[in-house]
């Protein structure tokens, strides 16, 4: 008989008491958040929250002054960018980050580079092992640029994609890392309204594939209809967290959007 599943062996990260302070602004002041395999987690708040701050401290870009990091049951310390996309958590930026001469296909395949074996030599003496990995990660990449959804795209140079299929081609790109937890920046920034649903049904998709995502979006009715849980941040501190019914409706985050008075 195997060991009975406990609800920890659910959760994928769980980040404890995590503060960072920038001279005399405390941009986030001791957060907890639980995000559970399989979830669209979600993390709104105003302008100025702390937000992107914490997505910067989760991925190694700034290091937190305190607290504690663990990813699928491991102690988890974010150092520098790459040591995080080896440990299993990819990102994307709010601002788009292509390599604008390469095509589609070429931008996945980078991702995908992170998570192979062949070294230099390999690549440089071009031996066998090296090109049937080569042909396995382009396969790989072809892949991802059909799930989400610019196949036919593939030999297009990514600064001659659409603004929408350029985050689409961001989002594979990170998939093609094979990350554990999927965190998007934004993505649907400067998305008119078709392209913002396009995003909706990609996000869908890819939670129902198996993967977990967190998700940073200013647009508060698309995160609502899409995230599992949420959690607002105010002036760097958590002031709501739970399913986007009881977080739409506590007084203190209203107030946090609207001001006093509404």
């Amino acid at each position: 008989m195997g060991m009975m599943q406990t609800a920890s062996d659910d959760i994928l990260l769980e980040i404890a008491g995590v503060s960072k302070r920038f001279g005399g602004l405390q941009a986030l002041s001791d957060v907890n958040v639980r995000i559970r395999r399989g979830q669209i987690y979600g993390l709104i708040g105003p302008n100025g929250a702390g937000k992107t701050t914490f997505f910067n401290v989760i991925t190694g870009l700034y290091q937190p002054d305190s607290g504690s990091f663990h990813l699928d049951g491991k102690p988890y310390s974010p150092s520098a960018p790459h040591e995080v996309a080896k440990a299993g958590i990819a990102r994307t930026f709010q601002n788009i980050r292509l390599f604008g001469d390469m095509t589609a296909l070429e931008n996945v395949m980078v991702g995908r580079h992170v998570r192979t074996h062949q070294g230099l030599f390999g690549a440089v003496f071009h031996h066998k092992a090296a090109r049937e990995e080569e042909a396995a990660i382009r396969q790989r990449a072809m892949e991802l640029l059909e799930f989400v959804g610019i196949a036919s795209f593939a030999a297009r140079t990514a600064r001659n994609l659409s603004y929408g299929d350029q985050r689409r081609l961001e989002i594979a790109r990170a998939l093609a890392t094979d990350p554990l937890l999927l965190a998007l920046d934004e993505p649907a920034a400067g998305m008119n309204a078709t392209e913002k649903l396009a995003l909706r049904e990609l996000l869908v998709r890819i939670k129902e594939d198996g993967k977990t995502i967190l998700l940073i979006e200013h647009d508060v009715k698309l995160m609502m209809g899409l995230c599992d849980r949420i959690t607002v941040l105010d002036y760097g501190k958590p002031i709501a967290e739970g399913i986007p019914a009881e977080v739409q409706s506590n007084p203190a985050v209203i107030e946090a959007y609207l001001g006093s008075g509404h």
